[in-house]
């Protein structure tokens, strides 16, 4: 039924719509409809360009922008959100900064360009903290995004309006970026799948940066199936990013098909040796998840790389990121800023060539230590998050097993630690804790080995079966207590 459609994959989906079952315009108020159905509850999409969305899939409707179909990621008409950093040309996108709040830009971000030439329908963008910088979403332009697994929590940062548009069934797909997390701990919070990609593997278009690694473009998702499709549409060389490379011969969906008879080697770390904290009942569920890869006969040893300075390392060369994006505004609109954002961003001009130097250099000691893993293994595996979802209204956790956080950026080194590595990871739901908050692992690869993390990947939710508890409706709750 026209109202059911919501609950497809977007692999049924758009098998739905190559075979003419169902039409794009069908699919696009579908996903009006849920939109309108959940939308007072979670505010994840703030914006909506559903006008636009039926014109474009008009326009497919009638045989016109079809040159992609039939190559790997056609979506053939299938609703996508956008994260409110990326452009869409024509409808407001604000960056969650009141500098942007009424931007209307002209012309799509490459990524977007490359989604819609391959028959995905942007519906509505999706909400992020300003400029993308925090562990949870909120901005001063659209409030706050709620968790649908219980609305007084967060659903993490900074793809967080993406997340709870795949998990609530809003849209089939969502795009976003993730620097230090920003796909990967918002996929755990709302029991979704977030990848973030090897660096090169999507454009990143129009960004100032275009020489640097830490941040990418990647794909959210209900299933890793579902998510290897979205990153076939998004992959490939585009010629406005000097990093990016072609796709692969054998598309990333070709590979997660295939992963029934993968049986990976498996390396796994709960903490890097004493050196993160980690929430007790997460670390639990976690390890637990981990042993069932050795349940099912697969290679599966603890290794613990050393961790060294990396926390240091990363805000180090993360602040020389805020200088390119954000000194000018800084010096012109200081007070229209967030403290976040103030504040990386002066990290970084007061950063010496010496602490950038050394920062580098303890970022490609990491990065040899990761090399000696993947000689050996497959995948790295980690919990995706050191806690479950906190407060909303709280900007980061307080504490983390009972340890104060010296900043905001304090909960994202698991995630980040592979961010430093320049590997592909997977988050991907493993459980639920005793307060019925989403728990996920961490699937990493070596960097450009984006399939073998996904085939991983696929291989553990066939064995969890999670994935079939979505889309949900959003759930009302209270805040848990902090771990003590």
């Amino acid at each position: 039924m026209p109202e059911e459609f919501f609950r497809l994959t977007a692999r049924e989906a758009s098998a739905a719509l190559a075979r003419g079952e169902v039409s794009p315009l069908e699919l696009v108020e579908a996903a009006a409809a849920r939109i309108a159905e959940v939308e007072p509850a979670v505010n994840a999409l703030p914006t909506l360009c559903l006008d636009r969305a039926r014109d474009h899939a008009r326009r497919l409707m009638r045989g016109e922008g079809r040159e992609m179909e039939g190559q790997a990621g056609w979506l053939g008409g299938l609703p996508v959100s956008i994260k409110d950093l990326t452009d869409v040309a024509g409808v407001r996108t604000t960056y969650g900064s009141p500098l942007f709040r009424d931007h209307v830009p002209q012309a799509s971000h490459p990524v977007v360009r490359r989604i819609e030439a391959r028959g995905g329908i942007v519906v509505a963008k999706s909400n992020t903290p300003e400029f993308g910088a925090g562990g949870s979403t909120f901005n001063e332009v659209f409030g706050r995004t709620r968790n649908p697994w219980n609305t007084s929590l967060t659903c993490g940062g900074s793809t967080g309006g993406g997340a709870v548009s795949v998990a609530t069934g809003e849209v089939w797909l969502a795009q976003g970026t993730d620097h230090a997390g920003s796909l990967r701990r918002p996929g755990t919070y709302c029991s979704v799948v977030g990848l973030r990609p090897s660096p090169g593997r999507v454009t990143r278009g129009t960004v100032n940066n275009l020489f640097a690694t830490l941040s990418v473009q990647g794909p959210m998702a209900r299933n890793i199936a579902d998510l290897a499709l979205f990153l076939d549409t998004m992959a490939g060389w585009c010629p406005l990013d000097p990093m990016t490379y072609d796709a692969p011969a054998m598309s990333y969906s070709q590979a997660v098909a295939q992963a029934e008879d993968f049986r990976p080697r498996v390396a796994f770390t709960l903490d890097y040796g004493g050196a993160l904290a980690i929430d007790r009942e997460s670390r639990a569920i976690c390890e637990a998840a981990i042993r069932r890869y050795a349940d099912a006969g697969f290679v599966v040893e603890e290794c613990s790389p050393e961790f060294g300075e990396l926390t240091e390392a990363l805000l180090v060369l993360r602040s020389q990121h805020f200088v390119v994006d954000r000194e000018l505004q800084l010096l012109a609109n200081r007070d229209s800023l967030k403290p976040d954002i103030i504040w990386n961003t002066e990290r970084g001009l007061n950063a010496t060539p010496s602490q950038i130097a050394w920062a580098d250099r303890e970022r490609s000691r990491f990065f040899r230590e990761m090399t000696k893993v993947f000689a050996r293994f497959d995948v790295f595996v980690t919990p995706s998050a050191p806690t479950p979802a906190f407060d909303v209204m709280l900007r980061a956790p307080e504490s983390i097993a009972g340890q104060k956080l010296a900043n905001y950026m304090g909960g994202s080194m698991l995630n980040a630690a592979m961010t430093m590595a320049g590997s592909p990871a997977v988050a991907l739901p493993c459980g639920f804790d005793q307060y019925g908050r989403p728990i996920g692992l961490q699937v990493a690869a070596a960097p450009r080995r984006d399939d073998i993390a996904l085939r991983a990947a696929a291989v553990f939710e066939a064995m969890g079966g999670l994935n079939t508890l979505l889309p949900i409706d959003p759930r009302p709750g209270t805040v848990p207590p902090l771990e003590a």
